[in-house]
């Protein structure tokens, strides 16, 4: 993409979308992942991949237990933080938001798209405790949980939901010869995006 192009844009967006459906194509692997970052009341970081499945007006949207230690995060500070690297398209996103929860409904009909392994291993996961017993205790509560819906649909687990992060700020970045990379910043304001452009 040339900077008369990558400029031209007013709504970041439909920029992600552009970009997004290019890493598709071309970084078939995990095309989806990105880092999440989170604090504690205390500021304390920590950050993780996971996968955003869609994105729309609202935000980004992802999938996890209530139970993780990320979820105990949202609860106590929204305020969190997308990375997504493209390392084919030398190209880089950063998302700054507030989490919030994804109606119930839109999390039943995804839950119920997953394949049926995973949809066990979200009823066996809890997720960031300490598990006594080690990877076998894992394994034997798979177990368990397919012998228990074995032959039935499986419903969503009360503990498992989909969280929305609604932007605030999305930088695109690419990269360029000399470290003299391009950024362009925008950042919501009154229901507008303004944009800005920062040095590498």
């Amino acid at each position: 993409m040339k900077s008369e192009e990558f400029i031209k844009f007013s709504d970041p967006l439909k920029l992600f979308s552009l970009w997004f459906d290019e890493a598709k194509e071309k970084d078939t692997y995990n095309y989806n992942a990105c880092c999440l970052a989170t604090a504690d009341v205390r500021g304390v970081p920590s950050a993780r991949m996971v996968l955003v499945k869609s994105f729309d007006e609202r935000g980004f949207i992802f999938f996890t237990n209530t139970n993780s230690r990320k979820a105990e995060e949202f609860e106590r500070n929204n305020k969190v933080a997308l990375c997504f690297y493209w390392k084919p398209l030398k190209r880089q996103v950063r998302i700054e938001g507030t989490i919030m929860d994804l109606p119930f409904k839109e999390s039943d009909k995804y839950f119920k798209t997953r394949p049926r392994k995973s949809q066990i291993g979200a009823w066996a996961s809890k997720q960031s405790n300490f598990m006594e017993g080690g990877y076998t205790t894992l394994l034997k509560k798979y177990k368990l949980y397919e012998e228990k819906f074995l032959g039935i649909d499986i419903p969503r687990p009360d503990f498992w939901c989909g969280k929305v992060i609604l932007p605030e700020k999305i930088e695109f970045w690419i990269e360029k010869d000399n470290r003299l990379h391009e950024r362009l910043l925008f950042t919501a304001q009154n229901e507008k995006w303004a944009k800005e452009y920062l040095y590498p």
